[in-house]
Parts: structure tokens; sequence; C-alpha cells
């Protein structure tokens, strides 16, 4: 707790760093596999080729996409942005697979209806197919904050600031409560981030609460 309390700031700080590099890959790789699963879902013809490019990103090794990306984009090794790109990549690649089984799970027979009624395919789709899916989305998005929450500490392999950095340290130094403190504090960074992730759903969500949880 000495040590704790000593580096408080820093420990703040990185774990604010990790914050952002958990959150923003999670929504951008969301936003991304929403249109991609929409289709996946109603062309079956696309579904397995989807799908088993996401399988195909998610197997690619994370270290050499942060040693390539920089030199893609133009960005300096030590830029966090690569780090959230290449997370970004791993959450679309989850991701894809959780949208297109949401979108798959509404009733054939409420999209006839919804037809019936008038909607175009586009109405339909956010008005009522992303509502109906969107208990299943959010299973897959809490899924993907924990892996991502997990994956963000590699970076620090590479330069980037984050709670990952107390365990490359810990390890240089023999110390192993800044070991500890680092993993207590990404348990404790997914948790909250879960439970967020939670809240938000049954906001945004009310007719779902009872699967929300």
């Amino acid at each position: 707790m000495t040590w704790v309390r000593a580096n408080q700031d820093r420990l703040v700080d990185l774990t604010w760093q990790h914050l952002w590099l958990s959150v923003l890959p999670v929504v951008l790789g969301f936003l991304l596999a929403l249109p991609v699963g929409w289709y996946a879902s109603r062309f079956r013809g696309f579904r397995a080729p989807a799908l088993s490019f996401g399988g195909v990103l998610y197997s690619i090794p994370s270290l050499p996409l942060l040693v390539i990306i920089p030199s893609i984009i133009g960005t300096s090794f030590l830029d966090p942005i690569n780090v959230a790109i290449t997370l970004t990549i791993y959450a679309l690649a989850l991701l894809v697979r959780t949208v297109a089984d949401a979108f798959g799970q509404v009733p054939a027979e409420v999209l006839d209806s919804a037809s019936a009624s008038g909607y175009s395919r586009w109405q339909r789709a956010f008005t009522v197919e992303l509502p109906l899916a969107g208990p299943a989305m959010l299973a897959g998005i809490r899924v993907a904050s924990v892996s991502t929450v997990s994956l963000v500490t590699i970076g620090a392999l590479v330069g980037v600031s984050n709670l990952g950095s107390l365990f490359t340290e810990g390890f240089q130094r023999y110390f192993n409560t800044e070991i500890i403190v680092g993993m207590v504090l990404v348990v404790a960074l997914a948790l909250v981030l879960d439970a967020c992730w939670v809240l938000l759903g049954r906001v945004l969500l009310p007719w779902a609460r009872g699967k929300v949880v």
C-alpha cells in the first residue's frame, strides 16, 4: 500500500489511458460489425465468407500487427492509435458473428408483418430488427469488452503506456507488488466496464430489461 500511495497519480493516468484504449475499439468494432453482420444475416451466400474472414482476423497475432500498422498508416511506433486500430480489428472479428446471429434470431413472422405494414428494408432494419436483436448484441459487446481490456496490456510490450506497463516494469524489476496491482486494476476495470454496458443496455433497451443481466 505504501507503493500504491506513492504512485497514485501514475496509476490514475495509466488507468485512464487503459480505459480509452478499451472502450474506443469496442465502439468502433461494433459500428463496423453492424452493417456486415446484418448483411450476413440476410444474404446466406455472404454469411460464410464474412464469418470466416472474421475468424482469420482474430487469429492474426497482435504483436506483428502492432509492428506493421505504423508503417501502413504512417504513425510513430509508440502512438497509442496503433493499439486502438489493432484492437478494433479484433473487436470487429468477434462482433461480426454476434451481430449476424442476433439479427438471425429475429422471428421471420415479425419481419413479414413489418414488410406487410409498409416498412422499407432500411426502416425495418433500424426500427424492428435492431431493437429486437439488441439484447443479443449487448451480450457480444460485453464479451468483446472484457477481451479488449485484457488485450490492451499487450501494448505495453511496444512501449504504449497503459496498465500493462505495470506488468513489464514489475517483471524487469522483480517487483511483484507492481504486477499484482496491475492485475487487480485490469480486472476491476473490466468489471466496471461490464457493469456500464449492462446499465447502458437497460437504458437503451427498456423493453428487454429481463434479458439484460
